[in-house]
Formats: structure tokens, C-alpha cells, sequence
């Protein structure tokens, strides 16, 4: 399937860098494959198969809501000749869109899975909050005259 070309459109429209920007994120390859988890009320897990790449081959980067995970295969082979290829190790770069107030918790890489651990951190101003109404039925409901005015004079 070939993803369809937006350069054309970049020609007669002014503004609307983002929506393309967004356009040609959501036809994103699925390679590689991954799955996305809800642990919990707050917590999500995303699972990568990345077979093949080190911890130094893979990249994480966190930029506001944008989740960027990037896989960079060294290409020294050591002389090794391959009769069959087919372990895929092609570079990869996939972006995730966090919701607000998610954050990475932590990232770990084993046995070819990368998992990646992300917690929703509402900030304490930010969260709902219970506000105690007050009764004005305590209150005096009659206005306080001062001692000086009478009712009826017109002061100065």
C-alpha cells in the first residue's frame, strides 16, 4: 500500500502544517509490530518487538505529547555472509501520541521486547477538588446602622 503524497497540497495552503504533519503520522508503518496495554486506572504499557537491536541501537524520546522511539541497527556485519535474511533489521522510528500529563515511568529491553512503562500524573491543581459550601443563614440578614445615623436622615 502507498502512502498517499501531500506535497502538492503544501503548494496552495498556508497554515495547515500541522494537519499534514498529522496526516502523514497516522499512515505509519506497523513495523515495528507493537501492542499498547492499559494496566491499570493511570498506567499504560507499550511493548515493542525490536529482535535484534541492543540497547544502544534503540532511542527514547519524550517531547511534550510526542512519545518518539527510534531504532538505528549498526550496519558493521563482520564479514558475515547471510544465506537466508530473515530477521528484519531495518532502521524504524515510530511516534506515539501521549495524552496530557502522561509521562515514561521506565523503559526495559528483554529477550527482543521493549516494554515501556507510562504513568498519568494529573497535577494536584489540576485534580478534581470538593469546595465546603457555607450557609448564609448564620449570617445577620439585616444591615448594621451605625449609632450616628438614624433612619430616615440623609447624611452628608
Amino acid at each position: 500500500m502507498r502512502s498517499p503524497e501531500y506535497a502538492p497540497l503544501f503548494r496552495s495552503t498556508v497554515g495547515f502544517d500541522r494537519l499534514f504533519d498529522m496526516l502523514e503520522n497516522s499512515v505509519r508503518t506497523d513495523w515495528p509490530p507493537y501492542d499498547i496495554e492499559k494496566k491499570g486506572e493511570n498506567e499504560y504499557r507499550i511493548t515493542m518487538a525490536v529482535a535484534g537491536f541492543s540497547q544502544e541501537d534503540v532511542e527514547l524520546t519524550q517531547h511534550g505529547p510526542e512519545l518518539t522511539v527510534t531504532g538505528q541497527k549498526s550496519t558493521a556485519e563482520n564479514g558475515v555472509q547471510f544465506l537466508h535474511r530473515g530477521l528484519a533489521s531495518r532502521n524504524f522510528k515510530q511516534v506515539f501520541r501521549l495524552a496530557d500529563h502522561v509521562k515514561v515511568a521506565n523503559a526495559t529491553l528483554e529477550n527482543g521486547l521493549l516494554s515501556i512503562e507510562l504513568v498519568r500524573e494529573i497535577p494536584e491543581e489540576l485534580k478534581p477538588r470538593r469546595i465546603s459550601i457555607t450557609s448564609t443563614a448564620t449570617a445577620d440578614p439585616q444591615p448594621q446602622i451605625s449609632q450616628d445615623v438614624k433612619p430616615g436622615r440623609k447624611v452628608a
